[in-house]
């Protein structure tokens, strides 16, 4: 780990501040929309531009490196994304927030790409696995630390805008003076749908509404917290909370997924997270307490989600196909991702904030019962075949999720390396057991001719 962390700390410097401003952009928007009386169906519809642009962004972004360079590439995004959060204090009207949000997505998705294709350049086959598990725990330090910085300043004023630009605006530093040269950029060309989809149905269906579940959580989460007229230090603890049960429980969670049925897992944890949902409705009265532990139960369910159905997807894919479907993968979780804040807007519109919860259950009750179907569709893949479990969150780009498809054909490879020698040591151990054998009867038959 220490050698990881010596090449790459500039770089995971970065990107901790990157998250640390945009973990805190979603929650000051939502606490700022109701300070400013924007009902929750247009705050859905904001919310969601984050994620048409992120998925524009991570489409066209690999052609932009391709033609000017990872560089510029690089500080004309940045430059734009830290205008726009400055911008959002200027004038508050949804359709200008929301255009601001599709830039927002745009130029994130950007950002990610290119500094991602650096750390993947950056990375040995040795140290890939414990570089990849670096930068994921500094995405959710950064956004759980951006949590906090809500108390820091009043949300109804432009102070948390500028701390957010200039956040976003200092990250670069450690990348672009970075000693690591731009690495050539490549990407695979992904699968088609079809293929896809016949390679592991459940993944593919899977995906997308987690999609749409992630996309409530990070976009609608506050929305949720100041309609229930929450303080501003508790919407900021409820939000923390969704994000570390996301980050404890990927440890329980990944284990299992390499000692079980995959799709069972994904049954009990859709089905354990839509009850958990669900008790908002049978619970007359929620306190503070119980809240949080709904909302790290609901982050601890969602989150490892997506990297089960990642590693449920890889077990019916050849190794050379994995990184083609990484990308038509997190295409189908960007697609879903766009409908989920509109249609927790108008469901918390039409029958109150609970609509929130109501919208995650049914989301995780589809997934659970579609899992529940290929059940009976297909038989079980024995533990000791499945492909090995990758930690992998539902906000990265198309480029870390190549890299985590690397490591898991590095690791296959690996083991059938050594499945190979220890078939190869017992050939030789039993050849050798022949010859003992053979050397044995002929010296009986020796004497007994004697």
């Amino acid at each position: 780990m220490s050698s990881a962390i010596r090449s790459t700390w500039s770089l995971m410097l970065g990107m901790l501040l990157i998250m640390l401003g945009n973990g805190l952009q979603s929650t000051l928007l939502g606490v700022r929309g109701s300070l400013e009386q924007i009902d929750p169906s247009s705050m859905g519809f904001i919310m969601s531009g984050y994620f048409i642009g992120f998925l524009g962004g991570s489409k066209l972004a690999p052609k932009m490196i391709k033609d000017v360079g990872h560089v510029r590439v690089f500080a004309a995004l940045g430059s734009l994304v830290s205008a726009a959060f400055l911008l959002f204090s200027v004038w508050v009207e949804p359709l200008f927030w929301f255009s601001l949000r599709v830039i927002v997505g745009f130029c994130f998705a950007g950002i990610y790409v290119v500094a991602e294709s650096w750390l993947n350049d950056i990375s040995t086959n040795e140290t890939r696995g414990k570089t990849l598990g670096f930068y994921l725990v500094m995405q959710m330090a950064g956004i759980v630390l951006g949590q906090v910085l809500l108390n820091v300043a009043d949300p109804a004023g432009a102070g948390l805008f500028i701390l957010i630009s200039v956040l976003v605006s200092v990250s670069f530093a450690p990348i672009l003076l970075s000693k690591n040269s731009a690495p050539p950029f490549d990407s695979a060309k992904p699968m088609t749908f079809l293929e896809l989809f016949k390679a592991s149905p459940l993944g593919v269906v899977g995906i997308f509404f987690i999609g749409t579940t992630f996309s409530a959580l990070f976009g609608m989460s506050s929305v949720y917290a100041t309609e229930i007229n929450l303080s501003f230090q508790q919407i900021s603890g409820f939000i923390m909370m969704i994000y570390i049960g996301g980050l404890i429980m990927q440890f329980p969670i990944g284990w299992l997924s390499d000692n079980m049925d995959r799709r069972l897992l994904s049954i009990i944890i859709c089905f354990v997270g839509a009850a958990t949902a669900l008790s908002v409705f049978v619970l007359p009265s929620v306190p503070y307490v119980v809240l949080l532990g709904i909302a790290f139960m609901i982050g601890g369910a969602c989150n490892p989600l997506y990297s089960v159905l990642i590693a449920h997807t890889n077990d019916y894919l050849e190794n050379d196909q994995m990184a083609s479907a990484s990308g038509s993968l997190i295409f189908v979780n960007g697609v879903g991702a766009m409908g989920g804040p509109i249609i927790v807007g108008y469901l918390m519109k039409s029958i109150g904030p609970n609509g929130y919860h109501l919208f995650i259950a049914l989301t995780l009750l589809i997934i659970g019962c579609y899992g529940l179907y290929r059940m009976t569709q297909r038989a079980t893949i024995d533990t000791d075949e499945l492909s090995p479990h990758v930690t992998i969150f539902n906000r990265s780009t198309s480029v870390m999720a190549q890299v985590a498809a690397e490591y898991v054909v590095d690791e296959m490879e690996a083991e059938g390396e050594e499945g190979a020698e220890d078939v190869s040591s017992d050939m030789s151990e039993n050849a050798t057991a022949d010859v003992i054998n053979k050397d044995n009867r002929l010296e009986s038959d020796a004497e007994i001719k004697k």
